[in-house]
Formats: structure tokens, sequence, C-alpha cells
């Protein structure tokens, strides 16, 4: 992707700089010289031949042109000004918040909460842990529910097991027979959000990047 990214977490002042384009303050000074111009033409005539009235019709319309283009400059800028503190705004609101989606997890020593889904026809559930090299490091059983739990990340010694990410499916259970495992859900603190290419990408606390598209559910953290 090669198109400039916006950040929430870019200098307020880079983005106050950088909307104001040169183009205004050329636009304002081409329009107060006009003026000036139009306004010595008219005082300084020689009243025995005196300015033609095509000309000064022809003139005016100009003048009326450069105003009409002035105003156009000033509510386009106005308009991306306002179109830069939008996106700001939508990007700053995810910064601080917990973001329910489909990713591997960074474990530093606080619990991940987990959110499965397992089949409404099973009977029993399991999570299932895996490392980032893809080992399963944890398996353990929950209720057939959907409500969110925390993996506290520790070892059967009670040793915290090491940092990095972790990924979690759900096995859904009927019986002995394995129905159905598939990825879980993770609540992620989002430490950064970007736009590219009209996309907004969240920046998890462990580095990882997923599109703000693929949350389906926020929270604040903590």
């Amino acid at each position: 992707m090669t198109a400039p990214i916006h950040s929430a977490t870019q200098s307020t002042t880079q983005t106050q700089r950088s909307g104001q384009p040169e183009t205004n303050k050329t636009g304002v000074s081409d329009f107060d010289t006009f003026i000036r111009m139009l306004t010595t033409q008219a005082r300084y005539q020689d009243p025995l031949e005196p300015l033609d009235s095509s000309e000064y019709a022809s003139q005016l319309a100009q003048f009326s042109m450069v105003e009409q283009q002035t105003k156009t400059n000033d509510t386009l800028i106005a308009l991306v000004q306002q179109l830069g503190a939008t996106d700001m705004a939508r990007l700053s609101s995810w910064i601080g918040k917990e973001a329910r989606a489909i990713a591997p997890a960074h474990f530093s020593g606080q619990p991940v909460t987990v959110s499965p889904a397992p089949l409404a026809a099973a009977d029993k559930a399991f999570i299932v842990v895996r490392n980032d090299d893809g080992e399963v490091v944890d398996r353990f059983q929950v209720p057939v529910s959907a409500e969110p739990v925390d993996w506290t990340g520790q070892e059967d010694s009670g040793a915290a097991r090491p940092e990095g990410l972790y990924s979690f499916s759900i096995q859904s259970y009927q019986g002995d027979e394995l129905l159905l495992e598939e990825a879980s859900a993770v609540y992620h603190p989002v430490t950064e959000a970007q736009i590219e290419d009209g996309e907004v990408i969240l920046i998890l606390d462990g580095g990882q990047a997923i599109l703000a598209s693929t949350v389906t559910a926020v929270r604040a953290n903590g």
C-alpha cells in the first residue's frame, strides 16, 4: 500500500501546519492586488478619455471571477480542514479501548479475555491455546456459553508463561465427538489507529495490525 498514512499519534501541530495550503495565501494576494489595480485605474483615468464601458465591464467580470474563485478556495480549505479533523477524531476514539477480533493476543503477564462461541448443539467446550509457533500450550474446559473467559497464562506450576503472541480456538463437543474447532475472538488493547487507502487500521499492544472492519465489539480498557 502506497497511500499516505494518517495516524492518531501524529502531532496536531503538523496537522494544523499541513491544513493551511499555500494556494489560499496566493489566492487572497491575487484578489487584493486586483482590487488595488482596478481602484487606481478608476481614480487616475483621463477625464477626457474615460475608461471604455465595455472594457470596464470586462474588468468587472474578471473581478467577479476572482472573487468567486477566492470564495471557492476558502470553502474548499474549510472542507479539507473539517474532514481532517473528523478523521483524527475518528482515529482518536479507538485509542485506549479494547477491540474484540480474531487475532493473536499479546500476553505480558496480564490475563487475556477470550470470547468463545461454542456450537449450540455442543454439551461441552474447550479452549485451546497455541503459542506463536503453533504449539498447543494449554487446553481447558469452559461453559457452553458465549460469556467471555479470562486466560491467566499460568503454567501448572503457577509460573507465568513466556511473553509473546498466543492464539485461541474453541472446540465444541457432543459427548466424545468433536463437532467443530474454530478460532476465538480476543479483546486486544488498541495503542494506535491509522488510515491507509481509506481503511482504518488498528495497532494492538503487541504490534499486531488489524482492520477496524474485523472488530466485532469494543469496550473500555480495564
